[in-house]
C-alpha cells in the first residue's frame, strides 16, 4: 500500500484535530412558548451540536437583552439564538453575538414552520455531523443580507474539532432569499452507488462521476422575515430596518376591521329593509264592502 502524500504545512484547510474555534451558541426560549415553537427549538438544538441548553427565560424587571446577555456570559457563548413568543402566536428569532464587541444582532419574525416530526421526511443524517452552508448570490449582492449571512454562518455553522461533532459532512442547510424573506431548508447529501455498469456509465457521463449525488429534505423548515438589525447585543444603534414588514397585530386589526364592516353593512341593510316595509301602505278596496 503506498504511503499517503505528505500534507502541505500552510494549508489552511486541512485539519490536525485540535479544536481552535471555540464558537457556543446560547439557545433558549422566552417562557409561554408554544409546543410547536418549543418543538422547533429542539429541531435547532439537534443540528447544532455546539449549543448550550438554557431553560426558558423570565427576564422579569432587567430586561430581556440584558438578561440574555448576562446569561451568555456565564455560560461563555459568544453567539446567542433566542426565540421568543407573543401572545402564544407570534414567534420571533433574535439571533446575534454576545461577545467582547457585544454586537450586532438580528430581529426576524418567523412563519411556515414545520418540524422534522410533522414533515415526515424520507432524508436523514448523522447526528453531530457538520453542515454545508448554502447561500444563494442575494447573500453576496445586498449589503444587509451579508451581514446576516456572518450571523448564519457563526450561529448554525459547526466548528471544526468540536467534541461533539462528527467529522463528517452528509447535510446542507440552504439558506435562500425571495419575496424579501429568508427560506431556511435543510438536505441531505445523498450518493447513490450505480447497480450495473450502464447506470455507471450514464452517471459518469451526465455528472462525471461514478456516484449519483442527490438531495433529500430532512427538516426542519421555517422563513424568517427580518425585522430590524442592531448595532449592540439584543440593541442599540439601528442599521437595517425593514419597511415592508407589517406586524401580525396590526394584520389582525385590519381583519377584525374588515369583518366589522360587513356587520355594519348587514345590519344597515336590514334596517333599510324594515323602513322599506313600513313605507308600503296597501290601498283601500273600494268594493271590499259591497258584499258584506
Amino acid at each position: 500500500m503506498p504511503p499517503p502524500p505528505p500534507q502541505d504545512k500552510d494549508d489552511k484547510t486541512i485539519s490536525d484535530g485540535r479544536y481552535r474555534n471555540k464558537q457556543r451558541c446560547l439557545t433558549l426560549c422566552s417562557r409561554g412558548v408554544t409546543a410547536r415553537y418549543r418543538h422547533l427549538l429542539e429541531d435547532l438544538r439537534t443540528l447544532m451540536p455546539h449549543h448550550k441548553k438554557e431553560s426558558k427565560l423570565d427576564p422579569g424587571n432587567e430586561g430581556m437583552g440584558s438578561a440574555v446577555n448576562s446569561i451568555a456570559e456565564m455560560r461563555g457563548c459568544n453567539s446567542v439564538l433566542f426565540l421568543e413568543c407573543r401572545k402564544r402566536m407570534d414567534a420571533y428569532m433574535w439571533l446575534g453575538h454576545t461577545s467582547t464587541n457585544k454586537g450586532p444582532s438580528a430581529k426576524f419574525h418567523i412563519t411556515n414552520i414545520h418540524t422534522m416530526d410533522e414533515l415526515k421526511m424520507t432524508g436523514n443524517c448523522m447526528k453531530g455531523s457538520r453542515p454545508i452552508l448554502s447561500f444563494d448570490e442575494s447573500f453576496d449582492r445586498i449589503s444587509h443580507l451579508q451581514l446576516l449571512k456572518e450571523l448564519f454562518v457563526n450561529v448554525f455553522g459547526v466548528p471544526r474539532g468540536h467534541p461533539k461533532s462528527k467529522p463528517f459532512v452528509d447535510r446542507v442547510m440552504a439558506f435562500y432569499y425571495a419575496d424579501n424573506k429568508i427560506w431556511v431548508r435543510h438536505y441531505q447529501i445523498m450518493e447513490e452507488q450505480p447497480t450495473n455498469a450502464l447506470e455507471k456509465q450514464l452517471s459518469k457521463k451526465q455528472a462525471g462521476q461514478d456516484k449519483a449525488t442527490s438531495l433529500v429534505e430532512i427538516g426542519p423548515r421555517f422563513v424568517l422575515n427580518p425585522i430590524r438589525i442592531f448595532r449592540g447585543s439584543f440593541g442599540g444603534q439601528t442599521l437595517f430596518q425593514n419597511p415592508d414588514f407589517v406586524s401580525p397585530n396590526e394584520i389582525r386589526a385590519q381583519e377584525g376591521k374588515r369583518k366589522g364592516q360587513v356587520y355594519v353593512g348587514r345590519k344597515e341593510n336590514e334596517k333599510k329593509r324594515k323602513i322599506h316595509k313600513e313605507s308600503i301602505v296597501v290601498p283601500e278596496d273600494p268594493l271590499a264592502s259591497v258584499f258584506k
